[in-house]
């Protein structure tokens, strides 16, 4: 029998996971495991693995069905696997703000298996943040106002064609988007998310896809809005992962937020992520 082993790397969020090679095909209790670890720790990571797009689809539908973006193009010949690819002369980034993958779907992604296939000699760390923590850090007042609060979450601004994200609409960047009247759709979320397999509450807005509050305009919500994503990044709040080649992390996007440190121009970055089908957030 394997012997596998979790060690923490902050209080609150994050756990390395030893003993496991995701290549090969993980039984029952392998799954049971990382599952738990999911659960417990909110974001659990991986060293030395190496995964085909093959290996990498079979663990991610081990705890999901793997969904094709419908905006960011995957792979010609996996779509459900999206190459972030950034040359060392390309300063923009992908991911470089905080945010929970896919809010702005009416389903949001359950989660995000991302793989390191070539990464820079320094820089390029990814940040995560525990919004578990955060929602039971707030008082008792602050729980209660935000209570049966929805936010409108959109990819209308970090997917702009006409802004930033222009290059990638017209071809010109690596990391290609394709248009579709997803990138103007509004869904609205609760601003605190009850977790369907742990019960747990969650801070459930991100200042890449929450726009404002439900019945509220962009300059009513701006203020609390500011604030709960400063509390949610708090230092205690968060762990930062160094990427090794072949490292792998997995998160929760139910409960999690996560930042992609933009700090290697220069040098090289190849990321394969997939995303798993989620549920209408509660």
């Amino acid at each position: 029998m394997s012997v596998w082993e979790s060690r923490p790397l902050a209080a609150g969020i994050g756990a390395e996971i030893f003993g496991l090679d995701l290549s090969s095909d993980l039984n029952a209790d392998a799954v049971r495991y990382i599952r738990q670890a999911l659960l417990t720790h909110g974001v659990v990571f991986f060293r030395g693995q190496k995964l085909s797009e093959d290996q990498h689809i079979a663990v991610a539908k081990k705890f999901g069905e793997p969904e094709v973006h419908p905006i960011v193009e995957g792979t010609e010949d996996r779509p459900e696997i999206i190459r972030i690819d950034k040359p060392a002369d390309e300063p923009a980034s992908f991911g470089t703000e905080w945010h929970s993958d896919n809010s702005f779907f009416a389903r949001p992604s359950l989660g995000t298996i991302l793989y390191a296939e070539e990464i820079p000699p320094v820089g390029g760390d990814t940040l995560f943040a525990d919004m578990y923590g955060a929602y039971d850090a707030l008082s008792g007042g602050m729980k209660s106002m935000l209570d049966g609060i929805r936010a409108i979450h959109s990819a209308k601004v970090a997917y702009d064609p006409a802004g930033s994200a222009g290059a990638k609409f017209r071809g010109e960047a690596t990391l290609k988007y394709k248009y579709s009247d997803a990138v103007h759709e509004e869904n609205a979320h609760p601003v605190v998310r009850t977790h369907p397999e742990s019960g747990r509450k969650a801070i459930y807005v991100n200042p890449m896809f929450t726009l404002r509050f439900e019945n509220m305009t962009d300059a009513e919500s701006k203020p609390l809005l500011d604030y709960l994503y400063q509390h949610s990044t708090r230092p205690e709040f968060t762990c930062r992962f160094h990427w090794q080649k072949g490292s792998v992390a997995f998160w929760d996007n139910r409960g999690v937020m996560h930042y992609a440190m933009n700090d290697y121009v220069g040098h090289r970055r190849v990321m394969n992520r997939i995303t798993l089908e989620g549920d209408k957030p509660r």
